[in-house]
Parts: structure tokens; sequence; C-alpha cells
């Protein structure tokens, strides 16, 4: 997969993407990830990226052409209709759709070049969005300063999914939300720790009693802390 990650703060990313699962995911040649300081497609003297909205109101706009140019730049074309196939330009925006474990999964296995923009200020020009972007992705309801942080949110939830970046291929299929709960309690060794005993349980080697055991824990947990994620479309548990 490769990643490129559009901002007007490129420093951001300096050392970010240098650690862990990205890092060794990058040098496995599983991702490829570049990023883009949005000035360098400006075209004035000056390199603005951005401007006073029309019609008046607080703060600024990401400017439509330095956008196009790089966003052209980076797929080949202007025209998000005539994007090649996995191809994705995603605008990382309060306004967009709340990012969860199976939209992450739909990237991981059907994306093969994503174009991150980072949202500033009091947004980017409609026109950027409405032409360029195929995807419109909120990291949760609240409001940061830029989309810097939500990018790299986004390519951490995606490299983890991709084939070979984990150690072990089934890693991913065990994290919270993967089957629609949270997570279950992991104990390691000691057995006992100031006398709290890992449950036995997990001890005796029968699996199907362990498999059983957390699923139980897990829907216990879900049930305790995020109810949410069990209420099905007519409303029941």
């Amino acid at each position: 997969m490769k990643i490129d990650v559009l901002t007007i703060f490129p420093e951001y990313f300096d050392s970010i993407f240098e650690f862990g699962i990205i890092r060794r995911a990058k040098f496995a040649e599983i991702v490829e990830i570049n990023v883009h300081d949005i000035r360098e497609y400006a075209t004035d003297k000056h390199k603005m990226v951005d401007d006073r909205p029309f019609g008046g109101g607080d703060g600024m706009v990401l400017k439509v052409e330095p956008l196009f140019a790089a966003i052209e730049n980076l797929t080949g074309t202007s025209d998000r209709g005539l994007y090649p196939v996995g191809t994705r330009v995603v605008l990382l925006t309060p306004q967009g759709k709340p990012l969860k474990q199976a939209d992450a999964k739909s990237f991981a296995d059907d994306a093969k070049h994503i174009v991150m923009i980072c949202g500033r200020y009091e947004g980017v020009d409609e026109r950027v969005t409405e032409a360029l972007v195929t995807d419109e992705i909120s990291i949760g309801d609240y409001v940061l300063s830029g989309g810097e942080p939500a990018a790299a949110v986004f390519v951490d939830t995606l490299v983890r999914l991709l084939p070979g970046a984990l150690g072990s291929d089934t890693s991913a299929e065990n994290d919270s939300f993967s089957d629609g709960l949270l997570d279950c309690p992991h104990y390691t060794r000691p057995a006992e720790f100031r006398g709290m005993k890992v449950p036995e349980v997990l001890l005796n080697g029968n699996h199907a009693e362990i498999e059983k055991w957390r699923h139980e824990k897990a829907l216990e947990k879900t049930r305790s802390v995020r109810k949410d994620l069990l209420i099905g479309e007519n409303g029941d548990m």
C-alpha cells in the first residue's frame, strides 16, 4: 500500500512513522508512506495556502488551487471519477464519517493508494471535497487543531491490518471491535502477584474453555463500557 499525506506541517510527521509496527512494515516494503508540504504546490511568491472565507466569518480556509495541484500530481488526475482502481483520497475532518474498525479493514483490503488531506483552520475549500475527495473521515466527535493527529491515527489503524505487518496473522482478528466486541482481559507471568491470581481457566490448557471464557469476558466488558455496540438494528441487545 502507498500512503501520501498532505499537510502544511510536514515536520509533525518527522518521527511519528519511525516506531514499532509502522517502521517494520515500511522496512519490509509492506507500506510506503510519503509526507508532502501543501505549500510546495502553491504558485504565488508567498506560497499562500489559505485565505479568508467568502461571506465573512472567523478563521481561514485552505485554498483550492494547491490542493488540486497536489492531488492531480499524486494521482495523475484531478477527477475522482477517473482515479486508478484502488485509489482513495481521504479528507480528515470533524464532519467526516466516524472511523470504525470495519472501515479500516475495508481500506486495508481494497485500497492500493491513499492520499490523506490534513484539514486546518476552518477546513478546506468545498470544491476540493466535491471534486476530489472520495472519503471524509473523523476519528471522534471532537475538534482538533488540524488533521495531522487524525492522519497518524488512521495510518496506524490501517498499517497493522495489512498482511504481514503484525507478527501473527491472527493478531488483528482478535483486537477490540474486530467481532463487534471489546477485547477480553489478558494476563501474563507471574500467575499470582500480591494476592491477585490469574483466572484458573487460563492455566488449565483447555483451549475450548479458554475461548469460551474470553468471549464471555469480552461480552461482559462491552456490556459494561460500550453497551451501544450490542444494540442491534431493531434496538435489541
